[in-house]
């Protein structure tokens, strides 16, 4: 079963790129300088950022379906990410090494199934949560901290 997995939309954020760090921490967010990698893994471009590339940090709903189930929380940005990831049939490297929390929603946003993998071997729990009609798409968290990665769709 082919499937998607999306980075969120960098226009988005592109408004707080070139904020100085009062106003960052005005808009409720903050920058840092990537100082360890893996550590700090963009929401965009869906890849673990360069030592010295700055990541902006805020909060973002991330499941804005009207349930119980919405949700936001805190991810990293690459200040200055322009192009959202669309890749087919791939783990991203930066999901593949990580243990992931993988949840399952219907259309209506609620969640309909949920299970823990490693990256490495998370093709198998997607194509059995997309064998499920009642599957719409696929939400990746990081398990230990427990932030949005990706989202996923049927391709």
């Amino acid at each position: 079963m082919s499937f998607r997995v999306l980075g969120i939309d960098p226009d988005q954020f592109s408004h707080l790129y070139e904020l100085a760090d009062d106003d960052l921490a005005a808009a409720g967010a903050k920058r840092y300088v990537v100082n360890a990698k893996p550590g700090f893994p963009d929401r965009v471009e869906v890849r673990d950022m360069e030592i010295g590339e700055c990541a902006i940090l805020l909060n973002y709903e991330h499941q804005p379906a009207d349930t119980p189930y919405r949700s936001r929380h805190a991810i990293f940005v690459r200040q200055g990410a322009k192009v959202a990831l669309d890749m087919i049939d791939a783990i991203p490297e930066v999901i593949r090494i990580r243990p992931i929390s993988l949840r399952a929603f219907n259309e209506q946003g609620e969640m309909v199934d949920a299970d823990l993998s490693d990256g490495e071997v998370l093709v198998p729990l997607i194509e059995r949560f997309f064998s499920d009609p009642d599957v719409a798409y696929l939400h990746a968290h990081y398990a230990k901290r427990g932030c949005y990665a990706a989202r996923i769709i049927r391709a």
